[in-house]
């Protein structure tokens, strides 16, 4: 071979950075954390790369392409030698193994939110972010009617009891989605609620007025409930849950994401910015209903 095609016996660091396909900024990195020896430097003070030193920046290099983290990397090669022996060998192949497991990982959740964005797609993108248990309950309505506070609704119910609890009260607004007439008086009855503001003392005879009325609309909802069937598919709700998930020792969540809060604690930290007034409204309310669910039972 000629001698002006013989390649060096050391290259400068650019060239080394060049050759594998990285910068030199990356090499000195490597040095930095034990990854690559520091080569031996030459007259002028600059480091000068063999070619064991290139063989390592190659394994390096692809190493880290395959995602392997430059801790483990480092562990894969010994301490004496740049080129790996048997040991270190079989302790990268502990490494790709342990890759190919959080690789496998990270396709399941790419599938799931991949999953996640068709759902938004399809359903719409605030009915995409409930859970296919409640979207299921709500795909026989006509298009549109559903409004955006309705699915906002849904959508902290689910938060705070699970698909299960928000299911259930999708019937709720499955009943006012079908029903103008009853969509109407509900808009009346949030208007009152919604007027009993900082501004109104709560004992004004306008909170009990407006908790009288509230009763007695939740009554008559009840009552379309009633003789829509509505009620039993709600019972068909909680047959199809407990096939979907069989109850186990302490559970009682209604489907909540595994170490999220209690219904308690969510509620504790989900604000509403009711005023005094419309929160006594609420109460003498459920008085209201509790007293009469008393008298039924008598």
């Amino acid at each position: 071979m000629h001698s002006s095609f013989m390649p060096p016996r050391q290259v400068k660091i650019g060239d080394a950075a060049a050759f594998v396909g990285i910068t030199p900024r990356a090499i000195r990195h490597y040095h930095e954390i034990g990854l690559l020896p520091e080569p031996e430097r030459g007259g002028d003070d600059r480091r000068r790369y063999g070619y064991e030193d290139m063989i390592r920046l190659l394994w390096i290099r692809k190493m880290a392409d395959a995602g392997i983290a430059l801790d483990d990397i480092r562990g894969a090669f010994t301490t004496d030698t740049a080129s790996a022996t048997a040991d270190s060998a079989e302790g990268l192949a502990g490494i790709l193994e342990r890759l190919e497991e959080t690789l496998a990982e990270q396709e399941a959740e790419l599938r799931r939110q991949r999953t996640a964005v068709q759902r938004m797609r399809t359903e719409g993108s605030r009915m995409g972010l409930l859970s296919d248990f409640v979207t299921d309950r709500l795909k026989s309505l006509p298009e549109g009617s559903l409004r955006q506070d309705d699915l906002d609704t849904l959508l902290v119910t689910e938060r705070i009891f699970g698909p299960l609890g928000a299911a259930v009260q999708a019937t709720r607004f499955i009943a006012l989605a079908t029903r103008p007439a009853l969509r109407a008086d509900s808009d009346r009855m949030d208007a009152a609620e919604e007027a009993l503001d900082d501004g109104v003392a709560v004992d004004d005879p306008r909170v009990a007025q407006v908790a009288a009325e509230r009763y007695a609309f939740e009554n008559a909802l009840h009552a379309v409930i009633e003789e829509s069937g509505l009620d039993e598919a709600d019972e068909a709700l909680f047959d199809a849950w407990d096939i979907l998930h069989p109850p186990t020792d302490g559970d009682g969540g209604g489907g909540r994401e595994a170490g999220s809060m209690s219904a308690f604690e969510a509620i504790g930290k989900m604000p509403y910015d009711f005023s005094p007034a419309r929160l006594r409204c609420m109460e003498l309310a459920q008085e209201l209903s509790a007293r009469d669910w008393g008298n039924e039972r008598r």
